[in-house]
């Protein structure tokens, strides 16, 4: 290949016109709609090539131009994802799964990892990523200084559809903000890897040291014509941050006052990642604490979400949050930021749950009546932090206690949680890996608490107030 060879396409359409049926595609993205290859999706959609192996982070939102596209005009045999199913109405994907029709469910840095490996010329790795769970069934494991690790196979795709901010003809590619997440690995697994860009310049217009991807890895340029107004970008309803339950007619700790007493638990300093939903929540009150925040999207020190005003597409978190910046923040992809998740860099992970378990188990990514699931982060940051805090309501929403002895829903990590804050309680875990309930709610009692609760739990002498942690 002449490494000065001109390789801008006319269009979308053009670059992806010979994709054939039964191809196997790589799709950058993040979150609900965050920078997808929108107009390469849109193209490959009217193109109709059908039969097709998709490997991305997820589909993401429905009404929106992103790879849920090609599994409304059924395009996909099979999916690869790390999220294959959200809250919320089903999704024509959803039916499929349902249906048996196609899903392959992979965490995060594995997908990433599985790609890098792929483009490295890497045949297979052992990862702790989802050892002791589902992702394991079928897959060989080994132990390595006393951890279980998963064998996991290197990808090579056909094809991948990337999006950055600028390109330069011969294919040297430059990134903006926190959205190069998967892009770099999807390119350098994909044989012939296609990039759409907002900017196209002259050869020597982008600095060397300002290549995030160079243009060995790069097939194809063409010109973004998909664009997405970031002000009409769905939301995840959730309930307001002020309302809580009331278990046996007293108020529990509202949502936000479960983010309160978890954000008194981060080490000041210290680096932390905030899972999606109700966890993000604690990071309203860390303000003047100095910590860190670490977003496997790939962006390190950002500060609070933009919830008003003018919103940057380029500057959001793994939740799809708009976020600010903090003096010496810095942007990555999601291969480093993986390095740092599983590295033991992380002094502490807060998760969402479904249910944990007497031990320390996690359940947080799939219940039994709902199809595929939501693994994305969650294995990979369970694995590597220092501490991991789960933080849920006490009860489901059917009334049933979320603190079990043993978990009925699919694993996410066994024996990772340290410590767990709920609306009525928080208990630490000893070491003796049991947990022993240290605190609960204003207005109740340890035995009302307990009642609640079908996990066996020792109780502290001295049993605190949640509120007075603050």
């Amino acid at each position: 290949m002449d490494p000065l060879a001109d390789k801008v396409y006319p269009s979308p359409a053009d670059a992806v016109a010979d994709i054939p049926d039964g191809a196997s595609v790589a799709i950058a993205g993040f979150g609900v709609t965050h920078r997808f290859p929108s107009s390469l999706i849109t193209a490959l959609r009217d193109q109709g090539a059908k039969g097709l192996t998709v490997y991305c982070n997820g589909l993401g939102q429905p009404g929106h131009p992103t790879a849920q596209m090609l599994a409304e005009n059924r395009q996909i045999a099979r999916l690869v994802a790390s999220f294959s199913s959200r809250p919320g109405p089903p999704t024509v994907s959803e039916d499929q799964i349902l249906a048996g029709a196609w899903s392959s469910r992979s965490s995060r840095s594995t997908l990433v990892e599985r790609m890098r490996a792929g483009g490295a010329g890497i045949a297979a790795f052992y990862t702790p990523v989802g050892a002791g769970t589902a992702v394991a069934e079928g897959k060989e494991v080994r132990e390595f200084d006393g951890v279980q690790h998963v064998l996991e196979h290197g990808i090579r795709t056909d094809y991948a559809l990337l999006r950055a901010h600028r390109a330069d003809r011969v294919g040297n590619v430059s990134f903006r903000g926190a959205s190069r997440n998967f892009n770099d690995s999807f390119a350098k697994a994909a044989r012939v890897a296609i990039v759409e860009v907002d900017e196209i310049v002259d050869v020597g217009e982008i600095a060397p040291q300002d290549v995030d991807l160079p243009a060995a890895f790069v097939a194809r340029v063409a010109p973004t014509t998909v664009h997405i107004d970031v002000a009409s970008l769905p939301r995840r309803a959730a309930r307001p941050a002020g309302t809580g339950r009331e278990y046996g007619g007293k108020p529990a700790l509202t949502r936000q006052e479960i983010g309160h007493r978890v954000a008194m638990l981060l080490p000041p300093g210290g680096m932390v990642n905030l899972g999606a939903g109700l966890p993000n929540l604690a990071a309203n009150f860390l303000g003047g604490r100095g910590v860190v925040l670490h977003g496997e999207n790939g962006v390190l020190r950002y500060g609070g979400f933009v919830t008003d005003g003018e919103r940057d597409p380029d500057l959001h978190d793994a939740g799809g949050n708009f976020i600010t910046l903090e003096p010496g923040a810095s942007f990555f992809d999601s291969v480093t930021s993986f390095e740092i998740a599983r590295s033991g860099l992380l002094d502490a992970v807060v998760l969402g749950a479904y249910q944990v378990s007497g031990s320390g188990d996690l359940a947080n990514w799939s219940v039994p009546d709902r199809p595929g699931g939501g693994i994305g982060g969650a294995m990979d940051l369970a694995v590597g932090a220092q501490q991991v805090i789960a933080m849920l309501e006490h009860l489901d929403s059917a009334g049933r206690p979320k603190l079990v002895e043993t978990c009925s829903y699919p694993l996410t990590a066994p024996g990772c949680v340290d410590v767990v804050v709920t609306d009525l309680a928080l208990l630490r875990r000893t070491p003796q890996g049991r947990f022993r309930l240290d605190e609960v709610a204003r207005g109740f009692t340890a035995e009302e608490v307990l009642a609640l609760t079908d996990m066996r739990v020792e109780v502290a002498e001295h049993v605190g107030t949640m509120q007075e942690a603050w």
